[in-house]
């Protein structure tokens, strides 16, 4: 089983709008792409998606896999949880707590 980084960072923050005059009129980033559930900015090093979500969440890395149901079976059989499963993407704890986004390629 092979991972690799992508140049995705995730945040999952409650409100969209703040975090839109935040990430946009503070910090600078180019916003690339909106809906109602997410914020995209190009950071220059990295794609900074902002996710709404009930509670904040601290930046999530992303990795890219060929098959996320080989990767989920992988990674269950090394000790991590799934903490959430969308089919062709999830996230996952690893035995030391950090939570970590995989896609599918």
């Amino acid at each position: 089983m092979k991972f690799r980084s992508n140049n995705c960072v995730r945040v999952h923050l409650p409100d969209l709008k703040k975090a839109e005059a935040f990430f946009t009129g503070v910090l600078g980033f180019r916003l690339t792409d909106k809906s109602a559930t997410q914020l995209e900015y190009d950071t220059g090093r990295f794609l900074l998606c902002v996710n709404k979500s009930e509670q904040p969440l601290p930046p999530i890395p992303s990795f890219t896999v060929i098959s996320v149901k080989d990767a989920k079976e992988h990674l269950l059989a090394h000790g991590c949880e799934i903490v959430e499963d969308h089919g062709t993407s999830l996230y996952f704890r690893d035995p030391f707590g950090m939570v970590y986004d995989v896609i599918e390629d």
